[in-house]
């Protein structure tokens, strides 16, 4: 099920939707079509080969939900170590790579463009 539209506000079932292949591993993306909203919401499981990009425009920030003790996050130069609950703002231009299995909502302004994915190779 998709984005239903009733008086004043939107529900959407992110696990429903279909995955779509993205840098990181299968994003569910919701809220995309609807014009009055100002971004996007993506369930977003990480594969463990994620892939180091950035984005030139859009503003990312990945709530991590699920992910082994292991998992990390690569900002630029830097790593940090990951565990459930933990909000990560990535602004445009930082180049990122989720490291580990895991499952994030991904918050996105504005509104997710495929154009908007860079890669350094």
């Amino acid at each position: 099920m998709s984005a239903s539209s009733l008086s004043g506000y939107e529900i959407v079932h992110l696990a429903a939707l279909p995955g779509v292949p993205c840098p990181c591993g299968t994003a569910r993306r919701g809220l995309a079509e609807v014009a009055d909203y100002p971004g996007t919401i993506h369930l977003t499981e990480i594969s463990s080969d994620a892939k180091l990009h950035y984005h030139k425009t859009l503003t990312e920030t990945y709530y991590i939900l699920e992910c082994a003790d292991d998992a990390q996050m690569q900002l630029d130069d830097a790593r940090i170590d990951l565990k459930p609950g933990m909000l990560v703002m990535i602004r445009p231009g930082t180049r990122h790579r989720a490291i580990g299995k895991m499952k994030i909502l991904n918050i996105v302004y504005p509104k997710f463009d495929p154009s908007d994915e860079w890669f350094d190779e």
